[in-house]
Parts: structure tokens; C-alpha cells; sequence
């Protein structure tokens, strides 16, 4: 359930009380802004439909070697010469044309994706020392791959994130689908790298467990993009998000009366913390990962009555101590 080194995100992907929003102060301090750290995302994209033969694929692989073996994973097929005449057919694949073409008119421009990337990887880096900025590249899969983040690169598949209202689209069920667009981009990567964060207790495999990973993740990107909506990190529509703090005192009855908490039955796990268009094990008109959006409140209720720093609670594997010590309680609906 947790990845460690590379993280394809799938649906990977919540306003202060009756409207849903998480109080925040949305500023980014200037010791963050003005560190010395510059993100260029690089159109590979573009490079690889203007090649026009084996040998310019050839050269292009050669070109960006981590690339060729993290994203077209160089090593399953016999020989580079496969690689690259396969490539080749791809590229010069008519439908595989006309859906680039839309992508290079919907994202003709990224600079907004760029400074808002640029953005988080200065938080994470001031958050976080250690932390060494990935490459950053685009590219077009035809639907295959639609985001590949590890420690060294991210590669984000542009066709995944046409607007939902595009003709061309990936072959997800629509709730999921939804959640594939431009604004989710960032939030979507700054999830991912928060797993290389995210200390936890491999022993541990209880619901509550679950539920404090994903919190801690959800809190760690908001904390490094502090103006984006939590619509855009949880991936729930604004009024699912107030309808759920309206109805938490109900959820979390429905936790503790069926003592789920300490639940490690897998299946009754991902009742509450998998991919599904609603929770049905609570009612057909919550969202679903309700588990998630719980462990994300019990979270922020840790760091606020403890004064925790992001680092320690990242560094922080107990589950258990962290549910305790937050206090949590649902907010009565206002």
C-alpha cells in the first residue's frame, strides 16, 4: 500500500467547517521564496514526435539516459535498436499525432505549473535540507503512464490532464477521471514526494495506520502548498468536502461503533481507504477514501495541540501515538 522509491500515482489523490476549507495562512515566507532553486521542465514531448527516424530515437535515449530507463523502461525489451524502432511506430502513429496536437494547444504555455512546482520543491527544501530537486519532464503516453515521480525524476504524461471535457480522454470511471485535470498536477507530485518522507511502522498494518499515513501526506502537501484548495489535494469536489465535515460526528461514530481502528482485514480496509466513487459501507452519497479525509483531520489536530514541526511529525512512524495525542474530536456541523 506504501511505495518507497517510485511512485506511479494513480488517482493518488479536502473548506474550516460549513464551508470545507482547512484554515491556513496562505503565504509562503520570503526565507522559502528566495533560496537559490530553479525548476525548468523540460518538453520531451515535443522532442520525441519531431523525431523522424530510428537513430533520432536512438539519440534522444542516449540523450536523457535516466528517462529511457525509469519511464520507457529500456530494460524490458532486447536491444536498444527495439527500443527505438518502436518508438518510431508509436510516434508516427496518426491517433498518437492528433492527441499530441491537443495537448500542445491545451498546455501551449506551463509556466504556471513550472513556478508553482519551483514553489513547493523550495518548501520542501526548507523543510526538508536534504532534499535534492528531481528533473522535471513532460511527455505524451498515450495514455500509459500519468505521472512517474521518484527521487531523481519526474516524468508527467500531459495527455492524462486534458480537461475533463476534452474529446480525448483516459479510460478511468468519470469520478476518477474528474480529478485529471491542470490544477491537480502539483498537488498530485507533492503528494508523491511525501512519501519519501513519511517515516512508518512496517509491523503496524491496521486501518489506523492507513488513515495517519495518508493524513500525514495530505497535511505535508498542504503545509508546502499552503494556497491551494483542498479540493485540488484530496481530490474531492467542494461540496463533498462540506458535506463531509457537516456529517463528521456521523463518520466517526460509524469508526468507533464498528470498532474499525485496529481492523487489518484488508478487504474491510479498502472499504474506507480505496478508490471507489462513494464509501458505501457508510452511506452511497459519501465520497469514497473516507478513511483518508479522517486520518487527515486526526492529523491536523496533532500537529496543531502538539506544535509539532512538519519534520517531526513526517519523521513520526507511531500511528497510534499520533491518533492519541491529537485529541480529535468531529466538528459538531455549524
Amino acid at each position: 500500500m506504501r511505495q518507497k522509491n517510485i511512485f506511479w500515482i494513480f488517482g493518488l489523490l479536502g473548506l474550516m467547517a460549513s464551508c470545507g476549507q482547512k484554515s491556513t495562512n496562505c503565504e509562503l515566507d520570503t526565507e522559502i521564496l528566495d533560496q537559490d532553486l530553479e525548476v525548468e521542465i523540460l518538453r520531451l514531448e515535443q522532442e520525441f514526435f519531431a523525431a523522424n527516424s530510428s537513430d533520432d530515437f536512438a539519440y534522444l535515449m542516449e540523450k536523457y539516459p535516466e528517462f529511457t530507463q525509469t519511464y520507457l523502461q529500456a530494460d524490458l525489451y532486447p536491444s536498444s535498436d527495439t527500443l527505438a524502432a518502436e518508438l518510431l511506430l508509436i510516434h508516427q502513429d496518426s491517433a498518437m499525432q492528433e492527441l499530441n496536437d491537443s495537448v500542445q494547444v491545451v498546455f501551449a504555455e506551463i509556466q504556471d505549473i513550472e513556478q508553482e512546482l519551483e514553489n513547493a520543491f523550495k518548501a520542501i527544501k526548507y523543510y526538508f535540507p536534504e532534499f535534492e530537486a528531481p528533473k522535471v519532464y513532460t511527455f505524451v503516453s498515450g495514455f500509459n503512464s500519468d505521472l512517474v515521480v521518484t527521487e531523481d525524476l519526474i516524468v508527467i504524461g500531459l495527455d492524462y490532464f486534458l480537461p475533463p471535457t476534452h474529446t480525448f480522454q483516459p479510460e478511468l470511471a468519470r469520478y476518477m477521471a474528474e480529478r485529471y485535470d491542470r490544477p491537480y498536477i502539483v498537488p498530485m507530485i507533492v503528494t508523491a514526494l511525501s512519501s519519501r518522507f513519511n517515516n512508518t511502522d512496517p509491523q503496524d498494518n491496521t486501518l489506523l495506520a492507513e488513515m495517519i499515513y495518508y493524513g500525514k501526506a495530505y497535511h505535508f502537501t498542504k503545509a508546502v502548498l499552503p494556497c491551494t484548495s483542498d479540493q485540488f489535494i484530496i481530490g474531492y469536489t467542494p461540496e463533498e468536502i462540506a458535506e463531509s465535515f457537516d456529517n463528521e460526528e456521523f463518520i466517526w461514530a460509524h469508526f468507533v461503533e464498528n470498532q474499525l481502528l485496529y481492523e487489518t482485514n484488508p478487504f474491510e480496509i479498502r472499504k474506507y481507504m480505496g478508490e471507489a466513487p462513494f464509501t458505501d459501507a457508510i452511506s452511497t452519497k459519501a465520497p469514497g477514501r473516507l478513511g483518508r479525509w479522517l486520518g487527515w483531520n486526526i492529523v491536523d489536530d496533532y500537529v496543531m495541540n502538539q506544535e509539532v514541526s512538519l519534520s517531526a511529525l513526517m519523521m513520526n512512524p507511531d500511528a497510534e501515538q499520533i491518533f492519541r495525542q491529537s485529541g480529535y474530536r468531529p466538528r459538531p456541523p455549524a
